[in-house]
């Protein structure tokens, strides 16, 4: 496989109100043409957790879980060069981001964003540049779903990630 990598389209309804925003697929995602491929992702676990669907339901009822309640998931990379799955090995000098002012002009709903894990809020940090809606939306950080932050055990990464749905009910 390249180590060109490229995202995927976003996951959204034009009334998204939550946006989750990764780095890059990995090599499992970009492989099956899905978000969150890797068998040890902890994203479709928890997403199934919070929001109450069986996570071992196939992609696309995945996928509509997320647009009924109201949640969005996109990268922040457009492209990138990175050997390999592991966001560390992602080159800085072959970052190209997406246009994330313009999908949060035209998902207007959207009043909280959440990274999973740090680099996809260092790059969002270091590559987008918002302008007057930034004030209204909340920013923050969740521990990466990736099998590649094993250190933080599943209940704790769970919790973390409860922050969701309490901005779904804001």
């Amino acid at each position: 496989m390249s180590d060109q990598a490229r995202c995927f389209p976003p996951i959204a309804t034009p009334d998204a109100r939550v946006l989750i925003l990764g780095s890059m697929p990995g090599r499992a995602s970009l492989a099956a043409g899905q978000y969150y491929a890797h068998p040890r992702n902890a994203f479709w676990p928890i997403m199934a957790s919070l929001l109450d669907f069986d996570a071992s339901r196939d992609y696309p009822a995945r996928v509509d879980a997320l647009k009924v309640a109201g949640i969005a998931v996109w990268d922040i990379l457009d492209s990138c060069h990175r050997p390999g799955s592991l966001d560390s090995a992602i080159a800085d000098d072959s970052l190209v981001a997406n246009d994330l002012p313009g999908f949060l002009v035209a998902h207007a709903e959207i009043h909280h964003v959440f990274f999973n894990g740090a680099k996809a809020e260092s790059c969002f940090r270091r590559h987008i540049k918002l302008t007057m809606a930034e004030p209204q939306i909340g920013f923050a950080r969740l521990p990466s779903t990736s099998p590649a932050h094993a250190g933080l055990p599943f209940a704790r990464k769970l919790e973390a990630w409860r922050a969701i749905t309490r901005a779904l009910a804001a």
